[in-house]
């Protein structure tokens, strides 16, 4: 069932009897109530840097969640939020070096043409990595695009003589010292008078992202710097000691997100021809029919090292299409396990998902912070959400909630997001910080 915003049913009566809403229709008055929101920094990942269509670039830096809010901060008095901003027409770049996606025309191995999501340029733009806080700094936005929970508190975390793999270029170009800087210290120093902390996401999702075959999901136990729980209180004990108000949330349910839900697991339709010429090909192992059939996986504990695919199981949106349909990929040859979360991985993401969102709400209720469900957000955004006549789903380019890199917010996604932040701030201080305008933000941007 979709849930209806309140606020559309009631616009829409509004509409008809405009008179008798009138004294209902005015805003209330914006207040602070108790917030200090003089200072605003936020601190996170690539969600709260703005990173979106697998890259950061100047276009998302602008609508990230962090940023919206802080635009409504100002509406009650908050301050200016710096962002180490990428060049307004630089192609931007993602972790694998890339540039941006957009949708554009793709022609397949089978000579169909279709809008598909495609790099706007032939390599990312590597000069966005080079340091940039003597001529921007100092920032509020301590968004890191691949920074865990673990990361924030480590000093040096910028600092390219680290050697490659231990040091994050992209927090190279905003930090103030490349051998001290950690994203906390940094932050620190802006002496905040208010925080948001959304961050251990990439503390399961990386491993997550590579079908559980790369880095590896981060323990909840260990000192500062390894493991989760250690971490998340080394992060928030300075930060209400200087800001004392500050908001957190919690981290959704990874395998919802249109990564590791677009592709089907039964999506290797074959005739009958086919069928048969298969299940021959497998001695019988495995029994192919007519229409649509599970894809077939590499599996080191299934008894010939490979199986059938289960509908509770996720082919990754990272496998290569052409490669299924023109090479034999999921049917001729098993799917690699890169392009795939097994049932065990599976588990092995929900239980320490679990662990992560009850120390982060056992971390806000402790520091009496405002808390943000995010987890419970994501789910209401599965089942579909309706506002002000604009429908919205994690459904994948069409949602309108997640961009191309099926992973990372759209602007309208944002703009959602940071609503849920309002609301929690508003019921925890005591304010009336005016909610963003959904309307006036899009989904995946279509040519």
């Amino acid at each position: 069932m979709k849930k209806i915003f309140s606020r559309t049913l009631y616009i829409l009566a509004c509409t008809v009897i405009a008179f008798a809403c009138k004294p209902k229709l005015e805003t209330p008055s914006a207040d602070k109530g108790s917030l200090d929101l003089t200072t605003y920094v936020a601190i996170g990942n690539s969600i709260t840097s703005g990173y979106a269509d697998n890259a950061l670039y100047y276009a998302g830096q602008q609508v990230s969640y962090a940023k919206l809010l802080a635009d409504q901060f100002k509406l009650v008095g908050g301050g200016d939020f710096k962002i180490p901003l990428i060049d307004v027409n630089s192609v931007g770049i993602g972790s694998t070096g890339g540039a941006r996606l957009a949708l554009m025309p793709v022609t397949d191995c089978l000579g169909n043409t279709s809008l598909s999501p495609k790099t706007i340029a032939a390599s990312g733009d590597l000069t966005i990595f080079s340091p940039i806080y003597s001529a921007q700094g100092p920032f509020n936005n301590f968004g890191v695009p691949g920074a865990k929970a673990i990361h924030v508190v480590v000093p040096g975390y910028g600092n390219p003589s680290n050697g490659t793999g231990n040091y994050n270029p992209f927090f190279t170009r905003m930090a103030a010292n490349l051998s001290t800087s950690s994203m906390l210290s940094d932050a620190l120093t802006r002496h905040p008078t208010f925080f948001s902390l959304f961050i251990g996401n990439n503390d399961v999702l990386l491993w997550a992202l590579s079908g559980g075959t790369q880095d590896a999901i981060t323990p909840t136990a260990g000192g500062e710097g390894i493991g989760f729980n250690t971490s998340i209180d080394s992060i928030l004990s300075p930060l209400v000691a200087t800001a004392k108000q500050g908001v957190i949330a919690n981290i959704p349910d990874i395998t919802s997100i249109p990564y590791f839900t677009t592709v089907p697991y039964n999506g290797l339709v074959l005739d009958t021809t086919q069928a048969y010429g298969l299940t021959a090909a497998y001695s019988g192992a495995i029994v192919f029919h007519t229409g649509a059939n599970a894809f077939v996986i590499q599996d080191a504990a299934a008894p010939l090292g490979f199986r059938q695919i289960t509908s509770s199981e996720h082919v990754l949106l990272s496998v290569p299409q052409d490669s299924i349909k023109c090479k034999g990929w999921g049917s001729q040859k098993p799917l690699p396990n890169a392009y795939v979360l097994t049932a065990n991985e599976i588990t092995q993401i929900t239980t320490a998902t679990t662990a992560f969102n009850n120390k982060l709400k056992s971390a806000a209720d402790a520091k009496n912070l405002a808390f943000v469900d995010a987890n419970a957000f994501l789910k209401s955004t599965i089942t579909g959400l309706t506002f002000d006549g604009i429908n919205v789903s994690t459904t994948f380019v069409s949602g309108g909630a997640f961009s191309l890199d099926g992973v990372h917010l759209t602007p309208l996604g944002n703009a959602l997001l940071a609503n849920q932040f309002i609301l929690a701030i508003n019921a925890k201080y005591g304010a009336s910080i005016p909610l963003v305008d959904e309307t006036k933000y899009k989904g995946v941007t279509f040519p």
